[in-house]
């Protein structure tokens, strides 16, 4: 049985740094503030809200809601970006997508002020991934895998890393974080050749394909660390991720679980750049 990566010490962990963040800035007379800017009443992202705004109450974040109709223009949701940007009581903006077919994703992303991007999704904040520049964040759920590494002193320098997954908000922010970390990453797609071979050869497996189920024994061999950052409903009705953990259990030396691994973490992740965010405006 491998050693489970679980999020929720991960969690306690950095909630107590994030309360002890919080609370210096709120001695001094700042408060680390949160915009949510909502289009519509998707249930998923009701249910992400609602667990942003715990764990935000929980280590003295406050929270303040943008809510439009799902009917709404995008001129509508431009002027909301807009009052967020100019507010400096605001530190972070967390924009639920995806966005209305009606919008352009492009030019609702680059108006939001890089420095107030605490999920990553502004090019700005991606340029600062890939060149290590304090600008903006980097997307949560890839922060979140290099947080559980951390925390579980997985061995990165020197060692072999490979991501499966390309996106630009996992699988190659992901490789970068792990880079910087002096891991040799190989970043891998649904097209590479092998790719059995190609996750054998590593020491740490990081899934972000989105595709339930992908990555399965034949990829595996002992000793390896496996992330698994898909979550899916399987034909049972319980949760899955990418990897078939029943086939990798009896294989690798550790693996998040999922459910609670990667995604327990996320949260946590957008808070704590929040509290950064309120710290970098200080100058």
């Amino acid at each position: 049985m491998p050693i489970l990566l679980k999020g929720a010490p991960v969690v306690a962990a950095m909630n107590e740094d994030s309360a002890a963040r919080c609370a210096a800035l709120q001695a001094r007379g700042i408060t680390p503030q949160l915009a949510i800017v909502r289009v519509g009443e998707r249930p998923d992202d009701l249910s992400y809200e609602r667990g942003v705004r715990k764990r935000c109450a929980a280590v003295g974040v406050a929270v303040r809601q943008y809510v439009l109709p799902a009917d709404a223009g995008q001129e509508e949701l431009l002027a909301v970006i807009g009052r967020v940007n100019r507010d400096s009581a605001i530190h972070g903006c967390l924009l639920f997508r995806p966005l209305p077919k009606t919008m352009d994703d492009s030019v609702i992303r680059a108006a939001l002020a890089p420095e107030k991007d605490v999920d990553g999704i502004t090019d700005l904040s991606l340029a600062g991934v890939f060149t290590g520049a304090a600008t903006g964040f980097a997307p949560c759920t890839a922060q979140a895998c290099a947080e559980i590494l951390d925390f579980y002193h997985v061995p990165l320098s020197g060692r072999r890393v490979t991501v499966v997954g390309r996106s630009l908000v996992v699988g190659k922010p992901a490789a970068m974080l792990l880079d910087r970390r002096n891991a040799t990453v190989t970043m891998c797609n649904s097209r590479t050749q092998n790719l059995a071979a190609v996750c054998r050869e590593a020491d740490v497996v990081v899934v972000a394909m989105g595709r339930m189920g992908t990555i399965g024994g034949d990829c595996l061999r002992p000793g390896q660390t496996v992330v698994d950052v898909g979550i899916h409903v399987g034909p049972d009705g319980k949760l899955c991720g990418d990897v078939r953990f029943d086939e990798a259990e009896g294989i690798v030396s550790a693996i998040t679980p999922v459910p609670g691994g990667v995604g327990t973490v996320t949260n946590s992740v957008l808070v704590r750049h929040v509290i950064e965010a309120a710290e970098r405006s200080l100058g």
